[in-house]
């Protein structure tokens, strides 16, 4: 148990490391041209600036499946997040990809969860 105790404070004490889930609504009939930005652009943008992807997923089953895109995100810390955020929205590539949004509107609604791993999580 002691041991266990002194684990989970070294986590702790280690690491401010957060989760960003993002999940992404389409515009019916444009989940296929969302998933192309994030391939051809977005992915690439997000690298650039530290944002550093776990993974993306497309769901299997409908409705999700006809509109829906996900990805998560690992940030040492909050702190990190916003300072990598700022200087992705201030990218002049960044700034283009966002007035091609306006010309051909492709997400309705966007959720981001900020997460942290539990104590007993394989992935910290």
């Amino acid at each position: 148990m002691t041991a266990r105790l002194a684990h989970l404070n070294q986590v702790r004490a280690d690491s401010n490391r957060v989760f960003e889930l993002r999940v992404f609504r389409a515009v019916p009939g444009k989940l296929s041209a969302l998933e192309s930005r994030f391939r051809d652009t977005a992915s690439k943008l997000l690298a650039k600036h530290d944002l550093k992807a776990v993974g993306y997923w497309l769901p299997d089953d409908a409705p999700a499946s006809d509109n829906t895109f996900i990805y998560i995100l690992a940030h040492p810390s909050r702190e990190d997040a916003k300072k990598n955020w700022d200087a992705m929205v201030a990218d002049p590539a960044f700034q283009e990809m966002a007035k091609s949004e306006q010309a051909e509107k492709l997400v309705e609604k966007v959720d981001v969860t900020y997460m942290h791993p539990a104590d007993f999580s394989p992935m910290k």
